[in-house]
């Protein structure tokens, strides 16, 4: 196991010439023996410091490959130049300040795989070497297959990505693949590294083994540039998702004629930069997993020996859930490779066996103590008494209802204090039984009694939703119940609720079961709230037309739309809310009957690459009701309860 070994104090102390050695040894003990000494995040802090010493020492910009076994050397008709590095979003925006041309100058952000650098030209693959030439290793093609663009096979076409293993072949293939000494590979940087070295793959191929050469042009997001900043967290999150090994991101200029044409320096292009995980991740001690509970299923939270990331120190990071867990291999007493970018909820990206390890998934529910069970990749309790689940599930219904005020501590101390149990006790609660419990006085109670007060004028969308059926939310029941009335759908057999757009059979499940199992809750809230039905009425959700040959059929994107708020049209008129077209310099007839309509056009990259809440629909009011509920204040939720392990 890799430690944290470099001292920030001591480093700052050392000079140039002693930082270069130190960065010598460890190339060394990395690229030609295969035993790295320090972790990736230590070896970046190393060669970051040398540059604010020696921007142009040459260590800095030294393109390091390991030693393969090569069949002689290869002339690139295209130098394989590395890249700058950037070790913060500052030092993104820095460097697009220099080379954007205007705000929505398109970017596009891509993985960078954790591999060797490789090119395959006119029947030969070839490590990167130092750019100008790189070592032949075509012998290795029988191990390596190519991923690529809507493409997976044989390496038979001209190509430039990065050899790697993926994720989930280094857990399943290399858990019993062996080098000639008889262990196994620590990881699959090193087992990449390992199999190049070898002079005859024989015993590779018996044993199953397996390499990728992945298309550098296979993943990409387009951004604008004023955009970047906002979007970062989210694609640093769906990037980190990826099943490939990677040691950061690359930003380049998408117009590749511009890029081109700002040419080189003699280390790196000045079209593209390379943004390093280290600078958003550390690694420390995993202490503990506490669980939180939600409405469904419970949330695993790690307990970290503090450590410092961009000035924050953090002490807490979600592990998302169970299967996370699982996948993950993270157990109590690991080395974690934390991360945390922007305002992303800091997350464990990967563990290193500690030695003395403990499981930190748990079996019983830590409230009740009845069995969990697995539902997808989640832990659940399904014992309907269970104080915490209640209290989760009476917080989500007050939400859905309409009563924003009421916050998890205050639903806690009714249901301690006053016997609240269900969403009808909320609303038979009297101004006497409010007042009694911490923190409120008259004032506070009256604002509380009028919310609850307006919220029993209701939409029938929202009391389905307060049922808490999973998946089934305020978007989904309105999509529903515009289709059937409430009473209408409780009479529908599961087979029907699947013809539902959208529902499936899945869901068609949990909604027969819980509209049974809630028949007579679900009796009692239509006795006590005014409820308005969906079904009947004119759509209020913004309308959307596609145009062009879709990549995917038209289906998929309707969807996708639905999910987004959106109802399809398959005309354009006036009232369309937006036109997303395939081809936005065609000439369609709906694309230039939109555009006299004033309708507002998108090409379909740009909606599909844009993050769903901006692509959002935009939601109507609905009717305000005769006494408007008072201004909401800000509450102090406190801590959720978390249980230790």
């Amino acid at each position: 196991m890799l430690e944290n070994k470099i001292d920030s104090d001591k480093l700052n102390s050392m000079s140039e010439n002693e930082i270069a050695a130190l960065i010598n040894y460890h190339n060394k003990r990395y690229w030609e023996d295969g035993e790295p000494e320090i972790s990736e995040i230590d070896y970046d802090l190393l060669m970051r410091r040398l540059e604010e010493l020696n921007p142009e020492h040459p260590l800095v910009f030294a393109v390091s490959a390991p030693t393969v076994a090569s069949s002689g050397k290869v002339r690139h008709a295209k130098p394989m130049l590395s890249l700058n590095k950037a070790y913060s979003l500052e030092d993104l925006i820095e460097w697009a300040e220099k080379y954007v041309r205007r705000s929505d100058e398109p970017l596009l952000v891509e993985p960078k795989y954790d591999g060797i650098s490789a090119n395959f030209s006119n029947g030969i693959l070839a490590t990167r070497g130092d750019g100008e030439e790189g070592e032949n290793i075509s012998d290795k093609l029988p191990l390596i297959e190519l991923e690529s663009k809507g493409r997976k096979g044989p390496v038979n076409r001209p190509v430039r990505g990065e050899i790697i293993i993926r994720n989930d072949d280094f857990k399943e293939r290399y858990s019993h693949i062996k080098k000639k000494d008889g262990k196994l590979y620590k990881n699959s940087r090193n087992a990449v590294a390992g199999i190049m070295g070898l002079k005859d793959i024989g015993e590779m191929q018996r044993q199953n083994a397996k390499l990728t050469l992945v298309d550098y042009e296979m993943i990409s997001y387009q951004v604008k540039y004023k955009d970047l900043k906002e979007r970062w967290p989210e694609l640093l999150e769906e990037i980190e998702a990826l099943p490939y090994p990677m040691d950061g991101i690359v930003v380049k200029l998408a117009d590749a004629e511009y890029s081109e044409s700002l040419g080189n320096t003699a280390h790196h292009p000045r079209g593209q930069i390379a943004f390093k995980f280290s600078g958003v991740r550390k690694q420390t001690k995993l202490l503990g997993v506490e669980w939180s509970f939600g409405k469904n299923c419970l949330t695993p939270v790690a307990q970290l020996e503090p450590v410092e990331i961009g000035g924050i120190t953090i002490k807490r990071a979600t592990l998302h859930n169970a299967q996370n867990i699982i996948d993950k291999d993270v157990k109590i007493g690991d080395t974690v490779t934390v991360e945390r970018a922007g305002d992303v909820i800091p997350y464990i990206v990967e563990a290193e066996p500690g030695e003395n390890r403990k499981e930190c998934l748990i079996a019983e529910c830590p409230c009740c103590g009845s069995e969990l069970l697995r539902e997808g990749p989640e832990l659940c309790c399904k014992n309907q008494d269970c104080v915490e689940t209640k209290l989760q599930r009476l917080l989500a219904a007050v939400k859905n209802i309409g009563i924003d005020r009421l916050g998890e501590p205050n639903i806690r101390r009714m249901m301690e204090k006053l016997g609240v149990k269900n969403l009808k006790d909320i609303f038979n609660l009297k101004f006497d039984d409010i007042v009694t419990l911490e923190g409120f006085k008259d004032k506070s109670a009256n604002n509380l009694i009028r919310e609850i007060k307006s919220a029993k004028s209701a939409r029938d969308y929202q009391l389905l939703a307060a049922l808490n059926i999973s998946n089934i939310g305020p978007n989904v029941a309105k999509s529903i119940l515009a289709e059937y009335t409430l009473g209408e759908l409780r009479e529908l057999d599961k087979d029907q609720l699947s013809e539902i757009n959208g529902i499936g059979p899945e869901r068609a499940g949990a909604i027969e079961r819980e509209l049974k199992r809630q028949s007579d809750f679900l009796d009692e809230m239509l006795e006590c709230l005014e409820v308005s039905q969906t079904k009947g009425e004119p759509s209020s959700l913004p309308t959307i037309c596609f145009t062009g040959k879709m990549p995917e059929k038209r289906s998929y994107y309707e969807e996708i739309a639905k999910e987004r708020g959106y109802e399809p049209s398959d005309a354009v008129t006036s009232s369309l809310s937006l036109l997303v077209a395939v081809d936005m310099s065609g000439a369609s007839s709906k694309l230039n009957k939109a555009r006299n309509a004033g309708v507002k056009v998108m090409s379909l990259e740009e909606w599909l690459s844009s993050p769903p809440e901006e692509t959002a629909a935009p939601q109507k009011k609905e009717p305000e009701n005769a006494e408007a509920a008072p201004p909401k204040v800000e509450e102090d939720f406190g801590d959720l309860p978390l249980f230790n392990f």
